[in-house]
């Protein structure tokens, strides 16, 4: 006679049910108060991305570490990635502004990523809304190309779009190396135009600018190309 497997106890589902509801409400808790704190104690950061340099410098030897970890956590708390690139070129230069930088997005887009698995596709539609919900669905299909477009032309915010291909069925290994491609263009660039603010009427600041205008273009005609799934 075949073995019947024991069927779950209700109270053992109901526990599990009310900790993954606790979970979620202290990670939305968590990501609300830290919001909340950046915007009150370094709204500075927010008008004026040079004062970041201040703050790098008074960390030491320990700058580029702490600069890391702030850009893999910042997007989670509404810091845009743009900013912190930008704030890592005036810190930093345009050369390691943008090394930095780039270890601090990929980490970043790594932990959203695994937020979004853990969080699961309900609940990261609820909390980023139900627009993107044709988008969760090509990313099975298309999942590489379609994220190697966005790292390139950001349209959709950066956090939404690692949470949203967590929670989608997109194969890991498509998405970590659309990520490590896709950003390496714009993060040089912005980090390149961060460290130019400092002289934002020099023939170098302009560079910066165009450049970024070409990586846009070149990403639009690489979708236009390729007939990506994707609605601008």
């Amino acid at each position: 006679m075949a073995a019947v497997s024991p069927i779950p106890a209700p109270e053992r589902r109901e526990s599990r049910s009310l900790l993954s509801k606790a979970l979620r409400t202290a990670f939305l808790l968590v990501l609300l108060g830290g919001s909340l704190y950046l915007m009150v104690d370094h709204r500075g950061w927010f008008e004026n991305p040079r004062t970041i340099k201040t703050e790098v410098i008074s960390w030491g030897a320990w700058g580029p570490a702490i600069y890391i970890l702030l850009y893999a956590v910042g997007p989670s708390f509404l810091v845009p990635g743009a900013v912190m690139t930008i704030a890592g070129g005036l810190a930093f230069g345009a050369l390691w502004g943008g090394v930095w930088s780039l270890m601090g997005a990929n980490l970043g887009a790594l932990l959203a990523f695994a937020a979004g698995r853990v969080l699961g596709r309900g609940f990261v539609e609820g909390v980023i809304g139900e627009r993107f919900h044709k988008l969760a669905d090509r990313l099975v299909r298309s999942g590489f190309f379609i994220i190697l477009y966005l790292r390139i032309v950001p349209i959709i915010p950066y956090n939404a779009l690692n949470l949203l291909a967590g929670a989608s069925p997109i194969n890991f290994r498509d998405y970590l190396w659309a990520s490590l491609i896709g950003m390496i263009p714009g993060t040089i660039l912005f980090a390149f135009l961060g460290d130019a603010l400092w002289h934002p009427t020099s023939p170098r600041f302009a560079l910066a600018v165009g450049l970024i205008a070409c990586c846009f273009a070149a990403g639009e005609a690489y979708r236009r190309f390729r007939k990506i799934p994707v609605e601008v």
